[in-house]
């Protein structure tokens, strides 16, 4: 990972993160991995571009590697891996800010999709060149 490619977003985890057992639900951190992803794409993608296309999730893996706990200020560090035609992986991990401890690590796989149809879509150069890594 390259820090110059790496997109982050600041989150709190709030009351409403904590599961029975204390910390930090296992689906919250999937969304954070969600929404570290969606703010990348408004950060980077030209207007015309959003409008023109649309992301769905083909896949997540995610691998747990400590709990968060109410009132941890958390970062979701985000960046770009390997495109094929119709499909982009992209890269998070969830850190926890005072002592950048590894909470999570996820890798998803996205697809873009028309917005009228619904149905997948190929991008546009400038969106593959922004969104994905050269195949080797």
């Amino acid at each position: 990972m390259n820090p110059e490619q790496t997109y982050q977003i600041n989150i709190k985890a709030t009351p409403s993160d904590i599961d029975e057992l204390g910390h930090v639900n296992n689906i919250v951190y999937l969304r954070w991995v969600q929404d570290a992803a969606v703010a990348h794409w408004q950060a980077l993608a030209p207007l015309k571009e959003q409008e023109k296309t649309l992301w769905v999730v083909l896949r997540h893996e995610i691998d747990y590697k400590a709990p968060a706990v109410e009132g941890d200020e958390i970062t979701a560090r985000t960046w770009i891996g390997r495109a094929k035609r119709l499909s982009f992986e992209r890269n998070t991990e969830i850190i926890r800010k005072k002592d950048q401890i590894l909470l999570a690590r996820a890798r998803t796989i996205w697809c873009p999709v028309n917005p009228e149809t619904g149905k997948p879509q190929r991008v546009s150069q400038e969106i593959r060149g922004l969104f994905s890594v050269e195949e080797v």
